[in-house]
């Protein structure tokens, strides 16, 4: 097996006792993780795809790692998925086995499959048990078939080769100068790549440590900074709750000052979030742009600019172009015209499970996929996205508006807490531009003249909100994203 396939070089190092993960009060050192994957890896030979009850649990890293190691492909599962979808991840990937926590209980149709319960708490004498033998598989081989949302029909698998899982974590250790001697704090979902991935199989792919809050907390963000951790992951929506906090934490402060690295990803982080921390720290926070079927694309380098609003650059390995609507490339970087991004690199997915119609249509000729995201790059090369094409584009008396730009300016006033923005039809204009706004004040909302000209005055009076909507919360996923498709409903 090369090493490029050889995911975990530290399950077969010397330094056993290092710590390797710990959920709560619950840990593992890298020679028991060793033990436990391999006694587990064992029994799964002769599988294909193992499904993986995702739970933000130790027994869910443990048993990723393990079917892994065992040259198998996992299919983790959203523990929050309702029968209906489950059931059609089940039925579209067809695992032979399902691996859980024990005591878990399995709702239908995933209790009718076999399973084996991940053993964790049982003492197991690691100095006697060999790491698994390392499988006979390829780079190609498919390490994880990860669902998409499923916003635009039933939800796809989309099949992670191995090579995509090292190729993405190497360059990450390139570019956030990540080694052996992090230790990462989290509290993201473990059914998603965010969480899964980066946040998991990243550091023990370095050597590293991970520590999962379990349930996201600023409390559980500052103990874990200021008692060994360097560098935090996180969603807009933590960061924004962290940004809040910290007029009334100093201990908070303290934390996220001493930080080597903050980390946020999923979505962009509004610049007023980035300003708040930045001035209360006096760190910033680096943005990263992925996907489940690409991993990531871009980052702001450690030893770089974190320029807020931005990405950064395309990581080692990864080619981006901008496009037109006619596919035809954008050419140079002059930091305003708006295009479709596409990537090729070896981070990118193998195809879309039973879709051979998805994935030739995901696509070009040449071998681009088409990401559906919209953006501009600056003339240094740095990426800024402006929204999805489907749903944050809006186009509007012959402009092409990112939406992204407009909810960052309505952010700025401060009688706006959470802002959307999105587009519908407009006989004149093609279409208008519409703000969806979260009041600090739910008593004395700003008014809509208002905010039109606060835009106009940042932006361009054409960017202005010509309608808005005043909401109590704003519909968001399990990864903080705002679901413009229920506003719009």
């Amino acid at each position: 097996m090369t090493s490029e396939t050889s995911l975990f070089p530290a399950l077969r190092g010397t330094d056993a006792d290092r710590p390797a993960l710990r959920f709560g009060d619950r840990a593992l050192t890298y020679a028991e993780l060793a033990a436990r994957t391999a006694a587990l890896a064992a029994r799964l030979a002769g599988h294909a795809r193992v499904a993986v009850w995702a739970t933000a649990e130790l027994e869910t890293a443990v048993a990723v790692t393990a079917v892994l190691e065992a040259g198998v492909a996992a299919v983790p599962l959203n523990p929050k998925s309702g029968q209906k979808e489950l059931g059609h991840i089940l039925n579209d990937s067809a695992p032979t086995l399902v691996l859980a926590a024990p005591g878990a209980e399995l709702p239908p149709p995933l209790a009718d499959l076999p399973r084996l319960d991940v053993e964790t708490d049982r003492a197991v004498d690691a100095a006697a048990t060999a790491p698994a033998p390392e499988p006979r598989v390829s780079a190609e081989d498919p390490a994880l078939v990860v669902y998409t949302s499923g916003t635009t029909g039933p939800p796809k698998g989309a099949v992670l080769p191995r090579r995509a899982i090292t190729s993405t974590l190497d360059a990450l250790a390139d570019a956030w100068e990540w080694t052996g001697d992090d230790v990462l704090v989290h509290g993201l979902p473990l059914f998603h790549v965010h969480g899964l991935v980066l946040g998991t199989l990243g550091p023990l792919r370095r050597g590293g440590s991970v520590r999962h809050l379990g349930r996201f907390s600023t409390e559980g963000v500052a103990r874990e900074l200021t008692s060994g951790a360097t560098m935090l992951f996180g969603v807009p929506t933590m960061y924004h709750r962290v940004a809040g906090a910290l007029a009334d934490d100093p201990g908070l402060v303290r934390a996220l000052s001493g930080a080597r690295l903050l980390v946020s990803g999923s979505a962009a982080l509004p610049v007023h979030d980035h300003e708040r921390i930045t001035a209360a720290t006096g760190r910033r926070v680096v943005e990263r742009y992925g996907m489940t079927e690409t991993l990531m694309n871009t980052s702001v380098r450690a030893d770089g600019e974190a320029r807020a609003g931005t990405v950064g650059v395309p990581l080692p390995g990864v080619e981006l172009r901008l496009v037109e609507e006619d596919g035809s490339a954008i050419p140079g970087h002059d930091g305003e015209t708006v295009g479709e991004i596409q990537v090729r690199g070896p981070n990118l997915f193998t195809e879309y499970l039973n879709r051979p119609d998805a994935t030739a249509a995901a696509f070009t000729s040449d071998g681009w996929f088409r990401t559906g995201d919209m953006a501009v790059r600056e003339s240094d090369g740095y990426v800024r996205i402006v929204g999805r094409k489907a749903t944050d584009l809006i186009k509007s008396g012959g402009y092409k508006i990112g939406a992204g730009e407009i909810e960052n300016a309505l952010l700025e006033h401060p009688a706006v807490r959470e802002a959307a923005v999105t587009g519908e039809p407009d006989a004149d204009l093609g279409e208008r531009v519409v703000a969806w706004i979260v009041p600090a004040d739910p008593q004395s909302p700003p008014s809509a003249a208002e905010l039109a000209d606060h835009v106009a005055a940042r932006l361009a009076p054409h960017k202005r909100p010509r309608v808005v909507h005043w909401l109590d919360v704003l519909p968001r996923n399990d990864m903080g994203k705002i679901m413009k498709r229920a506003l719009r409903a």
